[in-house]
């Protein structure tokens, strides 16, 4: 009888510990799963503070790479726009660190076309066309950057813009035409894309919780 009841409270023994460790198994992978961060691709609030982190980190190249006697005041500050826009990355559950740079692709550059030995070079005709001449910079209130997405630079202050393509004082209208709210802003200063938005200027035209302007029209109005 005693031989019975023993064998009895060693089975209810192991059931228990299985199920303790099947408990704790899922604990586990559930603690793993809530603690995965998410990627660009898999948020667009990630991709937003992203394309924020890679735009300063391509600012902070260009002035190593051509250095002036402001060159590292505004490194520092950009530095110090980085380390808050990883904040805001670990506080929205993204990858911190993680960086990517501005949607728009540049143009690949042309390479020269070199003859075969066994032909003969061809001299231009008298009666030739002349080369087409250089485009013309864009008209106020022309369209510019098609296509190209809009995110902040992270910095304060009053509403102002930088960019890679037009020089300080021009002025660009931002359109968000996915909620149709405009800001128009003067370009203070040089970044990585052809209109990155300080955080007053965002603030005046982005959609809750997104940290990236994917439909944006921008405008050159002065």
């Amino acid at each position: 009888m005693s031989r019975r009841r023993t064998v009895g409270t060693k089975k209810k023994l192991a059931l228990l510990v299985s199920a303790v460790a099947v408990a704790g198994g899922g604990a586990f992978a559930m603690a793993a799963t809530s603690n995965a961060a998410q990627t660009a691709a898999d948020s667009t609030v990630c991709q937003g503070l992203a394309t924020a982190l890679g735009n300063n980190q391509s600012f902070i190249a260009g002035q190593k790479a051509s250095p002036d006697a402001q060159s590292a005041a505004r490194i520092a500050n950009r530095e110090a726009v980085i380390a808050q826009i990883k904040v805001q990355q670990e506080a929205s559950g993204c990858v911190v660190g993680e960086s990517a740079q501005d949607s728009q692709v540049t143009p690949p550059v042309a390479q020269p076309v070199t003859q075969s030995p066994s032909s003969p070079a061809r001299t231009a005709s008298p009666s030739a066309p002349a080369a087409p001449a250089a485009p013309a910079a864009p008209a106020n209130g022309q369209q510019v950057c098609n296509g190209s997405t809009v995110t902040l630079s992270g910095e304060d202050g009053a509403p102002a813009a930088s960019s890679n393509q037009f020089p300080a004082g021009t002025t660009l209208r931002v359109t968000n035409l996915d909620n149709n709210k405009s800001t128009t802003v003067k370009v203070t200063s040089v970044s990585g894309s052809c209109a990155l938005l300080n955080n007053a200027a965002f603030e005046q035209v982005r959609e809750p919780g997104k940290f990236l302007i994917r439909r944006a029209l921008i405008e050159k109005v002065g």
